[in-house]
């Protein structure tokens, strides 16, 4: 019996604990990830009049008003009619906001209703938990990207026909992904949903307003354009734009490395703020 109790154990056999009570999960929870995700996707999907086809009619009444009540029909813009070119940047700005809002709801409404832990206990890494979050507002981002197109394709007088595909699910992701980090983000700093809006009214607002969504910033002066270039919506705006039109007011590789980076340093910016549990442990 010593004898046999002395033989090593192969690691595929080892068991899930390095430390009493403390459990390892050597590869990717798939099933918990997923679970958390279906949970997200439930969430928004339960009030969709509120979360998606709301913000689809709000953003559509922009387009009405600039092509109808401001006689931009007859208007041009890098060589397109004026309605073609902000149906494209109304459509992003409505998915970049509504992937703000999905993301910066879920860990501060479980701060307002004392149900954080369901987010902290469950055997989930803090890339999973990240991913599942994220990965939820791009995919209502892009549920709202879908029913504008479909109403924008149906409106008279806007042509909405994908001219790079590629483009407009690039640029679709990476704006959609910007907002999503940003969400988190607020989410993890706020402590009440005042501070959320805040965030969303002085923030979010703007920099999607201010982005070249209704014009081209060429025709901005010298500094106005320059503050333009500084304003990362600008280059997700451009570049969705060109995925429609084949123009854009901007460098569309530029745009494309611009955003990635900045995806890439919130990611983990969120990724450190989550392990470290900043304003959500004890």
């Amino acid at each position: 019996m010593n004898d046999q109790s002395k033989i090593a154990v192969s690691p595929s056999h080892r068991p899930p604990f390095h430390e009493p009570g403390e459990m390892v999960i050597r590869n990717v929870n798939w099933a918990g990830t997923r679970a958390l995700y279906r949970k997200e996707i439930r969430r928004f999907m339960k009030v969709q009049l509120q979360t998606i086809w709301a913000p689809a009619v709000t953003t559509l009444m922009f387009l009405v008003i600039f092509t109808l009540a401001l006689g931009g029909a007859n208007r041009h813009v890098l060589g397109v009619p004026f309605a073609d070119f902000i149906a494209p940047g109304l459509m992003i700005m409505g998915m970049m906001n509504n992937a703000f809002a999905n993301s910066s709801f879920s860990l501060l409404a479980g701060k307002m209703q004392g149900t954080l832990i369901d987010y902290l206990m469950p055997p989930l890494s803090v890339g999973e938990l990240l991913l599942a979050l994220a990965g939820a507002a791009v995919t209502r981002a892009f549920c709202v990207g879908l029913a504008l197109w479909a109403a924008m394709a149906l409106w008279p007088g806007v042509h909405v026909t994908p001219a790079h595909p590629w483009a407009i699910l690039w640029f679709g992701l990476m704006g959609a992904g910007l907002t999503a980090f940003i969400g988190v983000l607020t989410s993890i700093w706020a402590e009440k949903f005042d501070h959320a809006a805040a965030i969303t009214n002085f923030v979010i607002g703007p920099m999607t307003l201010l982005s070249g969504t209704f014009y081209s910033i060429d025709r901005l002066a010298p500094v106005f354009r320059a503050i333009s270039h500084a304003n990362p919506f600008f280059y997700a705006i451009s570049g969705f734009r060109y995925g429609f039109v084949a123009a854009a007011d901007g460098d569309v590789v530029v745009g494309s490395l611009v955003l990635l980076g900045l995806n890439v340093a919130l990611g983990v910016l969120c990724y450190a703020l989550l392990k470290r549990g900043w304003k959500l442990k004890a």
